[in-house]
């Protein structure tokens, strides 16, 4: 897809109402890098796709869902933090 600028990529990346995914190519890894912080999406791939380790949490933003799954982050969901304050008196 031909684009002028990054700053055009990235408006038009984020422009739509999902963000599941998304993939850079790219032989410049520092532009990836940039254009990958600035994306609105849950997991970005450079350079490759659907290459997932199963250990990192995995989710999407805006209408792609809420929260994450997997890694440490699923078990967040399992569970609710409670906090108890004790004072002792003699």
């Amino acid at each position: 897809m031909p684009f002028d600028s990054e700053e055009e990529v990235i408006r038009m990346a984020n422009s739509v109402e999902y963000g599941l995914a998304a993939t850079i190519w790219t032989e410049n890894l520092n532009r990836a890098h940039r254009v990958a912080h600035r994306l609105e999406s849950g997991i970005i791939w450079i350079n490759t796709w659907l290459n997932r380790d199963l250990r990192t949490p995995f989710g999407g933003m805006k209408a792609s869902g809420v929260g994450r799954e997997g890694g440490f982050k699923a078990l967040d969901f399992f569970h609710e933090d409670k906090n108890v304050c004790v004072e002792l008196t003699t």
